[in-house]
């Protein structure tokens, strides 16, 4: 077991290749070590390099109502007025925090999703 903190494009590009090879080993023995080590090192070399943005809270709404094949009358019963869903979704009103707990209670977005600026 040769394992080496990531730093590089190509440290990574090793670490991959190498985790492609010993995928499939067995918990507790050397390879299983060495590929619980080299997923952990992988994972924050990729949150460092490529981290993730939170989704803008709107398209959040909208991509979860996709999802649930919800309609704008729908979330009326989660915001209140169907005019007002209209309004939240073309961004001339912003959420409130009873909103905002609604939402992500029925439609179980996280909350820091929903509290950002949009």
């Amino acid at each position: 077991m040769n394992i080496q903190p990531i730093k590089t494009e190509l440290d990574y590009e090793k670490a991959l290749k190498r985790l492609e090879v010993i995928f499939d080993a067995k918990k507790e023995t050397k390879e299983g070590d060495e590929l619980e080590i080299l997923s952990i090192l992988i994972e924050k070399f990729e949150k460092e390099k490529y981290p993730i943005e939170m989704p803008d809270p709107i398209e959040a709404i909208k991509f979860r109502m996709e999802q649930l094949g919800m309609k704008q009358k729908d979330l009326a019963e989660v915001v209140g007025f169907k005019s007002r869903v209209s309004e939240i979704l073309n961004r001339k009103r912003k959420l409130t925090l009873e909103m905002i707990r609604n939402l992500s209670q029925k439609l179980n977005i996280p909350t820091e999703v929903l509290i950002q600026n949009y």
